[in-house]
């Protein structure tokens, strides 16, 4: 079993160790939140499809799959709908930049140069950066200059292809599609028995002002939590999403890593 994971938990440390020592093993590192994602999704959303994805990456390209982080950066109205519904559970930027800075040089301590972090919670982003940067820093102040991070969100992998096929009548932009058709269609494929499509809640598209309020007001949101219906979800849609954004983040992985794999094979 240990042979055939990609699941760097899962392993014991001598095969963990076997594995990574040259530095030539892709290691990616889910990112995710605990967030509302409406009437007819849990809140763990944010964490399964960033795993997956991985997972699904990991396989192709012989990498290991570290644990998720299932914490992430404060929902913010215009992107999730806001830090105020119950549930949604979340770090503030500090705690995140420095868990995640930890976390990358403890990789790189194991023999670990190629890391690969899969976001799932638009938030999350920018502190990715900022916890890559120090990470990276404090290496070099170490002597470890050959690390080498990938940060990638797997829905900027959809293509203009992708979206006339998952958005008909028209796409109104990522912004507003906390849960709505891009992760329903994910999760009815992956993770059905999770969804209650008789639940959701069909409204219009969450339309905000050119500004931000602090502290928000709450009815600027949907009361359901979700930026915009998700109706319109379908498996048949969750399979295009999956084949594309899997396909995007292993060429991304295969180009990005290329140079590295070479040197280690001869």
């Amino acid at each position: 079993m240990a042979q055939d994971t990609v699941f760097a938990a899962e392993l014991p440390w001598p095969e963990y160790q076997r594995r990574v020592a040259r530095g030539s093993v892709p290691i990616l590192i889910p990112l995710g939140s605990m967030e509302q994602h409406g009437h007819h999704m849990p809140m763990h959303v944010d964490v399964l499809l960033p795993t997956e994805f991985a997972r699904r990456a990991a396989a192709e390209v012989g990498g290991l799959v570290a644990p998720p982080f299932t914490y992430g950066y404060k929902s913010q109205q215009k992107s999730g709908g806001g830090n105020f519904f119950p549930g949604t559970t979340s770090l503030d930027g500090a705690s995140l930049v420095n868990a995640l800075k930890d976390v990358i040089r403890e990789f790189a301590r194991h023999g670990n140069r190629q890391i690969c972090i899969v976001n799932g919670h638009f938030e999350n982003s920018w502190f990715i950066a900022e916890g890559i940067d120090l990470a990276l820093r404090e290496l070099g102040w170490s002597g470890i200059h050959d690390t080498k991070v990938v940060l990638l969100s797997y829905w900027d992998f959809v293509d203009q292809a992708a979206i006339a096929k998952l958005y008909p009548e028209g796409f109104l932009g990522w912004d507003i599609e906390h849960g709505g058709v891009l992760e329903t269609s994910l999760m009815l494929r992956l993770y059905p028995d999770l969804v209650s499509l008789e639940r959701a809640v069909d409204h219009a598209p969450a339309s905000f002002p050119p500004y931000d309020v602090y502290p928000p007001h709450p009815d600027w949101t949907p009361a359901s939590g979700t930026l915009s219906s998700p109706k319109n979800a379908t498996a048949e849609k969750g399979d295009i999403l999956l084949d594309v954004c899997t396909r995007g983040i292993v060429t991304a992985l295969r180009t990005e890593f290329a140079t590295r794999n070479r040197v280690a094979a001869e």
